[in-house]
């Protein structure tokens, strides 16, 4: 398998295709994967869902979208649980950790900037923002944030996160044009919640420059 048909199994339509009658179960383990593990960060977490949704309206996917929505959301609350649990166990030792393959500074210290800035509110937030959702939960692990008030946050953001794009990508699919137009769609998404990613980047590489 070349590196151009490996990339092409990130792009949620082809994705789901493949997976057939696994789809749902795939797409929470992904789900999971980018909210919970240093793994997951490059992971297609919005356009899956919204494409998720669109192929639960158009039959593709054989489940209803009230239980679709139920499996993912739940998926999502115990990937941000593994993730804070992970951050708590390692503490300290995530700061001082040097860059791979996986994982990067850069990515936990914007992650760090954005909390600083909107405190416990970050973990909702956070879950419309690439790499960011995948950070703060080790982040409010590694700060040890009182874990009643990250679960609070974890549910409440789960909840907006997973239906909002679900039945949007359900209702919407229902548009010829939106059904034929997909990776139009993708890349709309991609591009709308990476700006606040590489805002987030060139405002931490301002403030340690002026520093």
């Amino acid at each position: 398998m070349d590196i151009k048909e490996l990339l092409s199994y990130l792009k949620p339509d082809h994705l789901i295709k493949e997976a057939g009658p696994y789809a749902l179960w795939v797409v929470m383990a992904i789900i999971y994967s980018e909210t919970g593990l240093l793994i997951g960060f490059f992971l297609p977490g919005d356009s899956l869902l919204f494409v998720c949704g669109l192929f639960v309206g158009t039959g593709d996917i054989p489940y209803n979208i009230i239980l679709t929505i139920l499996i993912l959301t739940v998926a999502a609350i115990l990937g941000n649980l593994t993730g804070y649990y992970f951050g708590k166990s390692v503490g300290p030792k995530l700061f001082a950790r040097e860059d791979s393959l996986i994982f990067k500074k850069k990515y936990l210290e914007a992650t760090q900037a954005f909390y600083t800035k909107n405190g416990g509110r970050a973990l909702i937030l956070g879950r419309f923002i690439p790499i960011i959702r995948t950070f703060v939960p080790i982040l409010a692990g590694a700060i040890k944030m009182d874990f009643s008030k990250f679960m609070l946050y974890n549910i409440i953001g789960a909840l907006l996160w997973v239906p909002s794009l679900t039945i949007a990508g359900y209702y919407l699919g229902r548009f010829t044009w939106v059904k034929e137009n997909v990776e139009i769609i993708v890349i709309g998404l991609v591009i709308i919640t990476i700006i606040p990613v590489v805002r987030t980047f060139l405002k931490e590489k301002k403030n340690k420059e002026v520093v």
